[in-house]
């Protein structure tokens, strides 16, 4: 066999090659390549008969052809899945051939004998520390490396053995005939307990796993204390060596009283699982109320899986007729390989709780957003005008910062730290900008679908759709109405106490030349909602790690805290901080982001500017106060006030969009009925179109 290439199309030459005696990654290459012919030998030709080839004494003998002559392999015939029909072929090719059979079933079991087959049963598609960052760069190990069959770790080469998804369906369609007629080749005599050896060696590796997750700190002080009362993790170990010495002893299932014995282990230890998968789940429940790790999640969700491995371990070490058990076992495993094979399946998987987490931490701060009367509407009027007033000033500064003439880096910089620092100011003075109101009122808004069973709950969700066009229409008009008429007045100061605008004609050039709807401001608006959901994402993860590090608590209850601000002033500052953490993240990260941004997509060739646009308002009217309202004759003029107009839908519609994904996917919604939505939003604009604008009386 060695040194010779056989073709996993030929039967003949591997059935000839078949050598019990041979290499260990021989004997492994050997099986990987039956199993190849299995999958992808030609359908639609009869396997030829294999012919005699050179090899040691005792001579391998043709394989005869059945009579009558073989015939093409009809799938269209039957439902059974070609690898099935092939395996009946080769196990009937195998009874009419004694030698073969003899050759094959001693090199199977030589195999199997070598192999540590409790590795792949106790160990395989689980990682072998607690840690996401770890199993992701396993995972991307396997995706670059190729695997090798010179192991004895069946868990090893069982990716090599089943590289398909597709693999356990055919495994799952095996009869019960065939699989009896395949048992003979690989397990020892009916009624031999040493085939149970490394399932009962699985089942005492994982009882020793879960226990160790179940001890350690971060699960076992998250977990519900009335749960471990019974101490299910505890009893884990001593259960699984109890079922090890009824199901391997020397009267093992010999008599009614020992297959007695091992059927109440066994249901005890499956009541002790179903213990510690709740106790599992109650480290969510602490989750959702103290803040989210990705590496706690990880290991719950793999202390979780181990227990329903250990069940299906058990599951064919007790059955009647175990051979079923086992192939649907190794279907599992199949589905297992091909998950650990995908790098988006885990970052999807252990990212999810975290997106709902921080899609909820922004729903709580987004319903202060959401106006649904009169004076909620009046005071987001009032606040959206004071951050309308502060962006003025922010607008002034950033054609300063212009004038000094900084390098690239250090303008973007300091343009950040500029926008950063307004954006802080409109914070600290409760006023509001109104493109950061969408990223924080769609996870709101997603929280209402949750419900929309009936007419009222859809009404509902329409009453809030108007509320919330509504607040955006707010934040937008009053954020305008101071912006422009400042920045305006500032500059007509400026021209009659110096006799010139603070934005000059250069300036006022540009800005006509870069907010026009008819070059990219589109893509650049469109661009700076990614920015602004993009800050929402970090004002939740800002949170979420500040409650999960119980840092008010901290504040509140350090001695050196305390100490230093006093009791009452340390309990303030934990209250202060737990609540503006999220916003002082928002703002500061926005803020950054769209100046320096920018900067870094230039330094690798992506020439992409941020348009916002209340910014871009106080920029155009700078334009008109350095050249004159003679500017509204012009084209230009009309063509960058269509710029804005673009670019405060695009701002708001990309950020609420993105927002709003990510919190129908944190919750796991499913839009369904969309059609029942958008015609009672039909509806809604058909007969008050004004309650989109205006709020309805008191």
């Amino acid at each position: 066999m060695a040194g010779k290439r056989v073709s996993p199309w030929d039967l003949t030459a591997l059935l000839n090659a078949a050598d019990p005696k041979a290499s260990l990654p021989e004997r492994n290459l050997w099986l990987i390549r039956l199993l190849e012919w299995l999958r992808h030998a030609p359908v639609e030709a009869p396997v030829p008969p294999v012919k005699p080839v050179e090899a040691p004494a005792p001579p391998v003998k043709p394989v005869e052809a059945p009579a009558p002559p073989a015939k093409p392999i009809e799938i269209e015939a039957t439902s059974t899945p070609t690898p099935v029909l092939r395996l009946k072929h080769l196990l009937g090719v195998l009874d009419r051939h004694p030698e073969h059979q003899v050759r094959v079933a001693a090199l199977l079991r030589r195999i199997w004998s070598d192999v540590d087959s409790a590795a792949l049963l106790a160990d395989f598609g689980f990682a072998p520390r607690m840690d996401l960052w770890r199993e992701l760069g396993r995972r991307l190990r396997a995706r670059v490396l190729p695997l090798s069959p010179a192991t004895t770790d069946l868990g090893e080469i069982f990716p090599l053995l089943f590289p398909h998804a597709d693999d356990a369906a055919w495994l799952l369609a095996i009869d019960a005939a065939t699989l009896e007629r395949l048992r003979t080749y690989v397990a020892p005599e009916r009624g031999s307990s040493a085939w149970r050896t490394p399932f009962v060696e699985a089942i005492v590796f994982l009882a020793s796993a879960v226990r160790a997750s179940g001890f350690s700190p971060a699960l076992r002080m998250r977990m519900s204390p009335e749960l471990l009362t019974a101490q299910p993790f505890r009893q884990l170990g001593r259960v699984a060596e109890r079922i090890g010495e009824h199901a391997l002893g020397s009267e093992a299932l010999t008599t009614p009283e020992s297959e007695a014995a091992l059927l109440q282990e066994a249901h005890y230890l499956r009541a002790l699982l179903d213990v510690c998968r709740q106790c599992a789940d109650s480290v969510h429940e602490h989750l959702e109320a103290h803040g989210v790790s990705v590496d706690v999640v990880f290991e719950v969700d793999q202390l979780r899986e181990r227990t329903h491995r250990l069940e299906s371990l058990l599951i064919c070490v007790v059955s009647p007729e175990p051979a079923r058990e086992i192939t649907r076992l190794l279907a599992e495993l199949v589905h297992t390989a091909d998950e650990r094979r995908s790098i988006g399946a885990l970052m999807s998987r252990h990212y999810s709780l975290l997106a709902r987490q921080v899609a909820e931490r922004s729903a709580e701060t987004g319903e202060h957003y959401i106006t649904r009367d009169r004076n909620e509407y009046r005071s987001m009027l009032r606040a959206a005008a004071g951050g309308g007033a502060v962006l003025a000033a922010t607008t002034l500064l950033k054609f300063a910062l212009l004038a000094i003439g900084l390098s690239a880096f250090w303008g973007g910089f300091w343009a950040g730290i500029n926008y950063a620092a307004s954006f802080v100011v409109v914070q600290l003075l409760h006023f509001t900008v109104a493109t950061k109101q969408p990223a924080m009122t769609a996870p709101a808004m997603a929280e209402k679908l949750t419900e929309l069973n009936d007419d009222d709950h859809v009404e509902g969700f329409v009453d809030e759709v108007a509320h919330l066009i509504r607040s955006q229409a707010a934040g937008i008009f009053g954020n305008l109405a101071l912006v422009a008429p400042i920045v305006l007045g500032v500059q007509y100061a400026s021209r009659a106490v110096f006799g010139a605008p603070l934005v000059g004609h250069k300036d006022a050039v540009h800005v006509l030349d870069s907010l026009t709807l008819l070059g990219p401001t589109a893509l650049y608006a469109a661009f700076t909602g990614v920015l602004l959901f993009a800050s929402s994402l970090i004002a939740g993860w800002a949170e979420n790690w500040f409650v999960w590090h119980r840092l008010d608590s901290a504040i509140a209850w350090n001695p050196r805290i305390v100490a230093r601000l006093g009791a009452a002033r340390a309990a303030r500052w934990a209250v202060y901080w737990r609540a503006n953490i999220s916003g002082f993240a928002s703002n500061i990260s926005l803020g950054m982001m769209l100046g320096v941004v920018p900067v870094v997509a230039l330094f690798f060739g992506l020439p992409i500017e941020v348009r916002h646009v209340t910014l871009s308002t106080g920029q155009l009217a700078a334009a008109v106060g350095s050249e004159g309202f003679d500017l509204l004759r012009h084209s230009a003029f009309w063509w960058c006030v269509a710029g804005i107009a673009a670019t405060g839908v695009l701002n708001l519609s990309v950020s609420f969009f993105l927002a709003f994904k990510v919190a129908l996917r944190s919750r796991g919604i499913r839009l369904a009925d969309r059609s029942r939505i958008r015609r009672a939003i039909r509806a809604r604009l058909w007969q008050r179109p004004l309650s989109f604008l205006v709020p309805p009386p008191a």
